[in-house]
């Protein structure tokens, strides 16, 4: 028997996929209520869009990526992360030279290659947002505020956190300052930060080992070395959403595991899902669009794992909803299938294609919640009616067909 690949999962399960699409659902509906609308881009893209955006210094560029060449010598990968693939796009078509406000959602399967764990898979999904030409912390606080809308609306608590990673002003100093401290506890760390040391210093921060973690407790802070306009920016931050009654806690070693974002970051992070707490993340990626060969452009965005939300989500009570339909005798089938053709133009409706007695029909209508089970024996061919009773209120009669 051929098997699915380790980490990658079927969505198959009928409790698993209700969760999968009732999150698609929420998600996608605020985001059009935030004024975004819907991109899609390629699951296969080429290897250099990652290495320059995701940046080489990144783990998903070092280790993770599900990378080949193709039948026409090109070298190409799955997609690792959204961002990148959407940022192509807008350049792509032009939209960096057009100006004005850009913004949209997008949702699929993303690749990369690590041990998979409980919420942490090879090909999983992602929900993300990204906003273009607006260099507005507000826009910011509008990311983190709709990524609460949507955990809210799946009843999901969460921990925010936030951090500012500075820009080109500020960030410079800061680097070298924390350089300084990295090579006074080098022959303590891991290899991983002996190799960030030299690429991109401020990942050290994102290590994951206990021992380094407790290491870079003393590290130097960068919201101690911010300049006055990036500073200005975190403090209006936590005045926006202050005033918008959305809690945070400032978390100084938050610096997002891409090489692209700059001024705020963020990650909304659970309680309840073991070592792999973070459920969504984000923030501010102005120089990107310009890494990219486009012109600048200041943006900003979220992504969410949507398999680390799933046991978390809060289901709505499911309602009765549609039409069940099934024939007693084997002459009224093909009447019972033009009915249900016929239902479908405004409602759900299903119907059986074996003629069973009524207390089956009523327990297949049962199990597929239907609000109404319709069934037509050979009294109700002989009269031209069909019996249906309302499984809600328990209500039973009987109505001639042409008014069905």
């Amino acid at each position: 028997m051929i098997k699915s690949l380790r980490g990658m999962n079927d969505i198959l399960d009928e409790n698993e996929s209700k969760r999968f699409t009732y999150f698609l659902d929420v998600a996608q509906n605020i985001a059009r209520r935030y004024g975004f609308h819907y991109i899609e881009t390629p699951l296969l893209e080429e290897t250099a869009l990652f290495k320059r955006s995701v940046g080489e210094s990144s783990d998903i560029v070092g280790k993770e990526m599900y990378q080949f060449t193709d039948k026409g010598d090109n070298d190409v990968c799955l997609r690792p992360e959204g961002t990148a693939g959407v940022v192509r796009a807008f350049i792509q078509k032009k939209l960096d030279k057009a100006g004005g406000i850009h913004r949209f959602f997008y949702h699929g399967p993303m690749f990369r290659y690590e041990r998979p764990q409980k919420g942490r898979l090879r090909e999983f999904h992602q929900f993300g947002v990204e906003s273009f030409g607006i260099e507005s912390v507000y826009e910011d606080a509008n990311m983190i505020m709709m990524v609460s809308d949507i955990l809210k609306e799946l009843g999901i608590g969460y921990r925010l956190q936030i951090n500012s990673l500075g820009d080109n002003n500020c960030m410079p100093e800061y680097r070298d300052t924390l350089v300084s401290f990295i090579e006074s506890i080098e022959d303590e760390i891991c290899e991983d930060c002996k190799r960030r040391k030299s690429t991109n210093p401020i990942r050290v921060l994102d290590c994951k080992n206990e021992k380094c973690q407790s290491l870079y407790e003393n590290a130097p802070k960068l919201l101690h070395s911010l300049c006055e306009n990036c500073d200005n920016d975190f403090e209006k931050l936590k005045k926006i959403l202050d005033a918008n009654d959305i809690s945070y806690e400032v978390d100084t070693n938050l610096v997002r595991g891409l090489d692209y974002y700059s001024k705020t970051a963020f990650e909304f992070v659970s309680d309840n899902i073991g070592s792999q707490s973070a459920i969504a993340g984000g923030g501010r990626y102005d120089r990107l669009v310009e890494f990219l060969d486009g012109r600048p452009t200041p943006a900003v965005g979220f992504a969410m794992g949507i398999e680390r939300l799933l046991e978390l989500i809060q289901m709505p009570q499911e309602l009765r909803e549609g039409y069940y339909l099934g024939a007693m005798d084997e002459e009224a089938i093909d009447t019972i299938i033009t009915l249900t053709h016929k239902k479908r133009a405004t409602d759900k409706a299903v119907c059986d294609y074996k003629a069973k007695n009524l207390k089956n029909h009523l327990k297949s209508a049962d199990k597929m919640n239907a609000k109404y089970c319709c069934v037509i024996g050979t009294n109700e061919m002989s009269n031209g009616t069909i019996w249906v009773k309302d499984l809600e209120n328990k209500i039973e009669k009987t109505i001639p067909l042409k008014e069905f």
